[in-house]
């Protein structure tokens, strides 16, 4: 963390946050009769896939962990086509007892295929969350589960099987659900810096924020701007052709009994960017381009910003309005995703 003796906001490096949960993950690794096993799999010769690669195996290895980088495809040889065999390696991967969690890098051949590949991987071993199993109980605010539940369809009794969540711990028999990597990761930076409320009750600590998410991804941007919600923020989520509004509090003009519903909901807003900026507390931006720029002029005096893209979405001048500026999430990501790969082995406990 650094400030600016001119007044400008602070800017905040993550490695503070990271290392609070790299001291968790190396106490729960201590309790364990061996390290578990990860599985990188690289199937393409994109950058920042092979980056993001390497840099998961040095945190790996640095903590204790047993990783292993498959290079496939168009990674391993460029006589390859980009993805070659990644289907294959997944399956693999799943059928492998000594493996205990799976990773692919993304993206390989577009949202569709790669949807589809995130389904092949195990929810047992999907230590990214992007399994459906994951993503339904993340869209319907369903924290807790109970791990059969993984290899079964999901029911609209389901959530009524488990209480609300009303604190951090499980209810007996029951395990966290698993969430994805980048947003959780996001969630915590955004705890730290004061964003949520502890005052208030557990899953509604967002209450009384307006946050703008652009650009609606699916692996991202779409499940952050969800979790946001769920915890009680207003949420605007910002794509190429639309923007909508996420919140679990319902509208005024709406009677219900309910201070506000079990899970977010979404409907298209009439608001601009512009609009939405001025009004948030915190900005996210994940565009991956490096010709998009957040305009510093229409920000909040006083919001937070977050920079989740490979490439810089704000202007150098952001921190002339932001009271904190965070530039990356990347070392919390990868806590967050051996957190989750711990968490999935106390799946066979219950």
């Amino acid at each position: 963390m650094s400030a600016d003796p001119t007044g400008k906001g602070l800017l905040l490096k993550t490695d503070v946050i990271a290392d609070t949960f790299r001291d968790e993950i190396v106490q729960a690794l201590k309790s364990l009769p061996k390290p578990p096993k990860l599985v990188g799999i690289l199937a393409t010769s994109a950058a920042p896939s092979r980056f993001y690669a390497e840099f998961t195996k040095k945190q790996c290895e640095s903590l204790g962990f047993d990783f292993v980088l498959k290079e496939i495809g168009a990674a391993l040889s460029p006589e390859n086509g980009e993805g070659d065999g990644v289907e294959e390696a997944i399956m693999e991967a799943n059928e492998d007892d000594n493996v205990n969690g799976i990773m692919v890098y993304y993206p390989i051949f577009g949202s569709q295929q790669d949807h589809y590949l995130q389904q092949v991987v195990s929810p047992l071993k999907d230590v990214e969350g992007l399994h459906f199993a994951f993503h339904y109980n993340l869209y319907h605010n369903i924290r807790y589960i109970k791990p059969a539940s993984l290899l079964t369809q999901p029911k609209i009794s389901s959530a009524e099987e488990i209480p609300v969540a009303t604190n951090d711990q499980p209810p007996p028999g029951t395990v966290k659900s698993i969430l994805p990597c980048t947003p959780l990761a996001i969630v915590k930076c955004l705890e730290h810096a004061g964003v949520y409320n502890r005052i208030l009750p557990y899953g509604d600590r967002a209450y009384g924020r307006v946050i703008t998410v652009i650009n609606r991804s699916e692996v991202v941007g779409r499940p952050l701007a969800a979790l946001l919600a769920n915890d009680g923020a207003r949420v605007f989520s910002v794509d190429i052709d639309s923007i909508q509004e996420y919140t679990k509090r319902p509208s005024t003009s709406i009677t219900t009994q309910n201070r506000f519903n079990r899970h977010h909901v979404a409907h298209p807003s009439q608001l601009s960017l512009e609009e939405c900026l001025g009004i948030s507390d915190v900005v996210i931006s994940a565009v991956p381009s490096a010709t998009y720029k957040v305009k510093t002029e229409s920000l909040r005096q006083g919001c937070i910003c977050l920079n989740i893209a490979s490439e810089k979405n704000f202007e150098k001048d952001v921190r002339d309005k932001a009271s904190i500026y965070i530039p990356s999430v990347g070392k919390v990501t990868i806590m967050m995703l051996l957190r989750n790969l711990l968490r999935l082995q106390t799946y066979k406990d219950v």
